[in-house]
């Protein structure tokens, strides 16, 4: 009987960690038609699964009765944000030691990008983001090279979430443009920020490949130092650390 119960106890625990992805992939929000036809589960457990994330602050049902994620999921993010960003250090700080350049990495949180780490260049002149700060992935070096990994469908819905702002006259300002060049770095491997969120600077990034949420990695600077030639030694010194930060992310899960 113990075993039966601790049985149920995981498998409702996998059950609602497939609810608040499912909510999450929607967008963050949701109704409860729209779970059921995306799940093999009864209503009456989504709705059972759904009352008790709400109790706890993890959901919230809206007054036009659709289900968003809970605001108590935000501290719970921040914190797995910062270990994600501490096991990332060492290979940033060997980008910044190998190329000169700061070193950041980010991760997709509600169709916004969060920079969870940095290590700054030695130059003093330099780029330089706050770390929490949060940014759109069509005119970002890290948020394109995330882009790249989703479908068009799934890239249209966060663009349509988000809008796409310019902040410079070389950002990129319609989804058809943005879907052709995610194209681009899905054949080439890598992104490039093209002076679209600050004139002057220059990013080039690159997806954490198997990262539990898209992830990526990049090194930024101004257009004067990051250049082409910085490009072809830069490029396969991120592609390494990427592969490296994956294996480590990995590591971790496995040993769970």
């Amino acid at each position: 009987m113990a075993e039966r119960a601790a049985g149920s106890g995981v498998q409702s625990v996998e059950r609602v960690f497939e609810l608040l992805e499912l909510i999450t992939d929607a967008g963050g929000e949701v109704t409860l038609s729209e779970l059921s036809s995306s799940t093999d589960l009864p209503l009456p457990t989504i709705h059972r699964l759904l009352r008790t994330l709400v109790s706890r602050g993890y959901a919230r049902q809206l007054p036009n009765r659709r289900y968003a994620l809970g605001p108590r999921l935000i501290r719970l993010g921040e914190g797995a944000n910062k270990q994600l960003g501490a096991l990332a250090m060492p290979q940033l700080k060997d980008l910044v030691g190998r190329l000169g350049e700061t070193a950041n990495m980010a991760v997709l949180d509600a169709d916004m990008v969060v920079y969870i780490a940095q290590v700054p260049s030695p130059h003093s002149m330099r780029m330089f983001t706050e770390v929490g700060r949060r940014a759109h992935t069509h005119d970002t070096g890290v948020g394109k090279a995330m882009l790249a990994q989703l479908s068009d469908d799934v890239v249209r819905g966060i663009v349509a979430r988000a809008g796409m702002p310019t902040h410079t006259d070389k950002s990129i300002s319609n989804i058809d443009d943005l879907l052709a060049e995610l194209n681009i770095i899905r054949d080439r491997g890598y992104s490039i920020d093209e002076q679209e969120q600050e004139l002057g600077v220059r990013c080039f990034a690159m997806a954490v490949p198997d990262a539990p949420t898209p992830t990526a990695i990049s090194v930024s600077g101004p257009v004067s130092r990051v250049d082409e030639e910085f490009a072809d030694r830069a490029v396969p010194i991120l592609r390494d650390a990427a592969k490296a930060v994956s294996a480590e992310l990995n590591k971790t899960v496995s040993t769970v």
